[in-house]
């Protein structure tokens, strides 16, 4: 019976205490009234002169909140489109307790612009303010005001091209350092006055600039100092000085927006690369300065056009220098076909233009020589290649067709469909194999291909 004897005391013990117990509630504090919004003005348009001048001044009623605590009411300020709902406005948190909040001409100026506004152009707006106690209970929303407001444009921080056009160039694009560029791939479009946008390819360990002349070198647009600018940065507008901006340390295609009013370039992958380097005896063996082969899905599968002008043997390197992984052939002579990290150097039966490719995962390379590149297509009803001539001043091939009728055409090695190039590569280049037809409009053309840049292959019809 004594377990039974300390059940009954334990019961009683609670229920003692329980009966001891203070009884405690919840403070509760009455709804306040939604405040009522006002604005000095229903239109601004002002000038770049008026920047620090005050614009707007607002002012809303008290939502007369009973109780003082937890302090002071809080007010915030929201600014949208005319018409968007305040679904992601601009939010402004004014002093607490204030009952009103003022806005400079550029504070306006600049929400309004990055609303999408446009230069001396009327935009509506439409505020409100929202009122709460200070830990954000009970929030109470005003009426909404519209508001028109013409943005004005202020001076761009660095000078923008006259010509209202924009290119790039360098050792990290498609074309390299050759001056005038193609316009085909390396002429950015123009958004506006001070906003330009392009996709561009960009080789790793290279270099550009930004030219506002084609063909011409007496100014430029580059950076002040060397430093990351893998996303972007600050570019300044020279005619003598600065540094070339430096390419990500991936290669791909980017996009880049320059954006002049700022001063600020953009930069944003598009498609990246994966890269071998290709140093050998031809090069001095030299990984920084070699061509590069490129695996365009990231997939282990590499392949690029190297010119290999001895027979010195050549090794790949997944690095630009000799710190990462180099690879070689199997066999002393260096042409198996089958990969190794501690193997020979690899080699080719003679010297000459080779389609290289490797596999990292299976551990097997190719060369294929290329004699020749040609032309063919509906054309000459895809029968006997118009021959490509190879410029060693300008590292590409031309040709010249003749189109009696608008059509399509491929560029093809050897006069065998071994190898063609067609469309379908990133961001608008030439792809090995597998490609569309290159389309064509009756007359006659001159075919420029540029195979430099490992992956993006560019084919200008003119």
């Amino acid at each position: 019976m004594r377990i039974a004897y300390i059940k009954s005391l334990l019961a009683l013990a609670l229920l003692g205490g329980l009966g001891a117990c203070t009884k405690m509630t919840n403070p509760t504090y009455k709804a306040g009234t939604a405040p009522t919004l006002t604005a000095s003005a229903t239109s601004v348009a002002k000038t770049p002169s008026d920047s620090l001048s005050t614009a707007l001044i607002f002012g809303w009623t008290d939502p007369k909140y009973p109780a003082p605590f937890p302090g002071p009411a809080a007010f915030t300020i929201q600014i949208d489109s005319a018409g968007h709902n305040f679904v992601a406005p601009v939010i402004l948190q004014a002093t607490p307790g204030m009952l009103g909040d003022t806005l400079t001409s550029k504070q306006i100026n600049d929400v309004v612009l990055g609303m999408g506004g446009s230069f001396n152009t009327p935009y509506s707006i439409e505020v409100r303010v929202i009122s709460s106690y200070a830990n954000n209970n009970d929030p109470l929303t005003s009426n909404v005001l519209t508001i028109q407001v013409t943005p004005y444009k202020t001076p761009p921080k660095v000078q923008p091209p006259t010509s209202g056009k924009l290119y790039i160039v360098g050792s990290a694009t498609a074309g390299g350092w050759s001056n005038p560029v193609d316009t085909v791939y390396q002429q950015f479009t123009q958004k506006d006055s001070v906003t330009y946008t392009g996709n561009f390819y960009l080789g790793a360990g290279g270099a550009y600039d930004l030219l506002p002349v084609n063909g011409d070198w007496s100014t430029k647009y580059n950076v002040a100092a060397s430093g990351d600018f893998s996303k972007g940065g600050a570019f300044q507008y020279v005619s003598s000085g600065g540094s070339d901006i430096p390419a990500p340390a991936t290669s791909g295609v980017y996009t880049i927006t320059v954006n002049f009013q700022t001063g600020i370039f953009t930069l944003t992958p598009s498609q990246l690369y994966d890269n071998l380097w290709v140093p050998g005896d031809y090069q001095s063996w030299t990984p920084s300065s070699a061509p590069m082969m490129a695996a365009v899905k990231q997939d282990g599968s590499y392949e690029g056009y190297v010119n290999i002008t001895t027979t010195g043997g050549f090794k790949l390197t997944n690095e630009a220098d000799w710190n990462g992984t180099a690879y070689g052939d199997t066999a002393a002579a260096g042409m198996s076909g089958v990969m190794s990290t501690s193997g020979q150097n690899m080699n080719i039966p003679s010297t000459g233009w080779y389609w290289l490719q490797a596999n990292t995962k299976t551990l097997t390379w190719s060369a294929t020589k290329i004699t020749q590149w040609g032309l063919i297509g509906d054309f000459n009803s895809w029968n006997a290649d118009v021959v490509m001539t190879y410029s060693s001043t300008n590292n590409n091939w031309t040709g010249t067709i003749t189109a009696a009728s608008a059509g399509g055409f491929k560029v093809r090695a050897n006069a065998a469909w071994t190898l063609s190039l067609g469309t379908g590569g990133p961001g608008g280049s030439m792809t090995s194999n597998g490609g569309g037809n290159i389309p064509v409009t009756a007359g006659t053309h001159t075919v420029t291909m540029s195979l430099a840049a490992a992956g993006y292959y560019t084919i200008i019809v003119q």
